[in-house]
């Protein structure tokens, strides 16, 4: 058994790599292996509150890297002590607060809420989804797939790391299970996929691995991108897909970008992706953050000031994982002083992850939008009412409204000195259009790429 102190530290290292900084600096500052015995790894925390926080959600995790780097070690018991006497207290508390997680001689890494059988987390389900501006389309193509399973298929969902893709696209395998316990479901991320892929290939047994992936009724694969360059498991993908398909069964994905901008994704893969439904969800909106960031609070079971969710909706990132680390991070310091917090101190908590002011010029928009649409800088500017010029000069009004915070007046002043009520109709007519029109909604983004 390696020292204590090395083994946490590859645990540490571990956890920093998978975690967003926030987190990882709220729920593991303090911690440290107090003892080993029998291969029984004994983890102080600070608080009861971080103890269980550990237990529920860190623990398959934690026990994971700890197995990774000691194969004697089988279970783990967390225990309470504080930072200023941890010699003192580690003897004395141990019983006293103790968490002890018993995993079976057999090491299976068994998870409080993760059903071994199809993957699938039930804490993911749509009462527990918020629905905004920002995702009501993906959430109305989930739907659909409920009510008229392969009405689209596949259906297709991208976006940036933390817009709840993975909570949507499980939600829709738990809705369609929970209806229909005989329908066989089954969530995968492709990097599983792949190592499930690569063993069966080395073990001799690609035809069981090939089997039993045709017998699902729905198949959900998350962060495809992971398959970029993997030429071969890609093409086992493409097989199991055409199966599938040909046989009407629902099939459902999930990458961080549209499938057409994945590089090393082979061509075959991508024609079958885009001839479903393929839906973007872009960062949540004002109004979305503050329903995230309500919804977040009344799972915590605690309150915070009109004033302070205010502060936060506006002073914080779209990631919904970035909002839950907060709201987590507002809830331990509460349970730790035993008290609300004031402004002043949630100002110093979220200090590193505030949401930097963004600096961009009206020229440097012009200048993405006339390249993204081949069309003259000037033009955007002009009074021309050419067709061809009239969507891209609202498209860059509506962006440095919505993005860059610049004002009616000023936006008008610069587009050659138009009416701020033309700004704020065009800015309205954008955000409608965004609404009913995927396609709108890609080149919005692949512009905001762009500056």
């Amino acid at each position: 058994m390696e020292e204590k102190e090395t083994l946490w530290n590859k645990v540490l290292a571990e956890m920093e790599l998978t975690l967003s900084k926030i987190n990882f600096a709220m729920w593991f500052k303090d911690t440290f292996i107090v003892k080993i015995e029998d291969g029984v790894v004994h983890i102080g925390v600070p608080s009861a509150f971080i103890k269980e926080w550990f237990a529920n959600k860190y623990h398959k995790m934690i026990f994971k890297s700890l197995r990774d780097a000691s194969e004697t070690v089988r279970s783990i018991e967390y225990m309470i002590v504080k930072s200023e006497g941890r010699k003192e207290m580690e003897d004395n508390e141990r019983k006293k607060n103790s968490f002890k997680s018993t995993i079976g001689q057999e090491l299976p890494l068994n998870d409080f809420y993760i059903n071994k059988e199809d993957n699938l987390n039930p804490r993911y389900t749509f009462e527990n989804f918020v629905i905004g501006p920002f995702n009501e389309l993906a959430h109305a193509a989930a739907q659909a797939i409920i009510k008229k399973p392969v009405s689209y298929n596949p259906l297709f969902f991208y976006g940036d790391t933390g817009r709840g893709k993975t909570h949507l696209i499980q939600a829709i395998g738990n809705h369609l299970k929970q209806n229909d316990p005989n329908k066989k479901v089954y969530y995968i991320t492709s990097d599983k996929f792949y190592q499930e892929f690569a063993s069966a290939m080395q073990e001799g047994k690609i035809n069981s691995f090939k089997d039993r992936y045709k017998k699902y009724d729905v198949f959900i694969m998350d962060d495809i991108q992971f398959l970029s360059k993997k030429e071969k498991t890609q093409e086992e993908l493409f097989h199991l897909f055409n199966h599938l398909n040909d046989n009407n069964k629902q099939i459902i994905f999930s990458s961080d970008q549209h499938p057409n901008y994945i590089n090393d994704l082979e061509d075959r893969l991508k024609s079958r992706f885009v001839a479903g439904m393929i839906v973007d969800i872009p960062e949540p909106d004002y109004e979305s953050r503050s329903a995230i960031i309500k919804n977040k609070i009344k799972s915590r079971n605690i309150d915070l000031d009109p004033e302070i969710i205010e502060f936060l909706t506006t002073n914080t990132e779209g990631n919904i994982r970035e909002l839950e680390g907060l709201v987590n991070n507002i809830t331990c310091q509460m349970e730790l002083k035993g008290r609300q917090l004031e402004l002043s101190e949630i100002k110093h908590l979220i200090k590193d992850t505030a949401k930097p002011t963004k600096s961009v010029s009206v020229k440097d928009v012009i200048k993405a939008i006339s390249s993204f649409y081949d069309i003259e800088e000037a033009s955007i500017t002009d009074k021309t009412r050419k067709k061809e010029v009239v969507k891209p000069r609202q498209i860059a009004m509506y962006i440095l409204r919505e993005d860059y915070g610049v004002s009616y007046p000023s936006i008008g002043q610069k587009m050659g000195g138009r009416d701020h009520t033309t700004v704020i109709h065009s800015c309205e007519k954008v955000k409608n259009d965004l609404k009913n029109s995927n396609q709108l909604l890609q080149e919005v983004n692949q512009i905001r790429a762009m500056l």
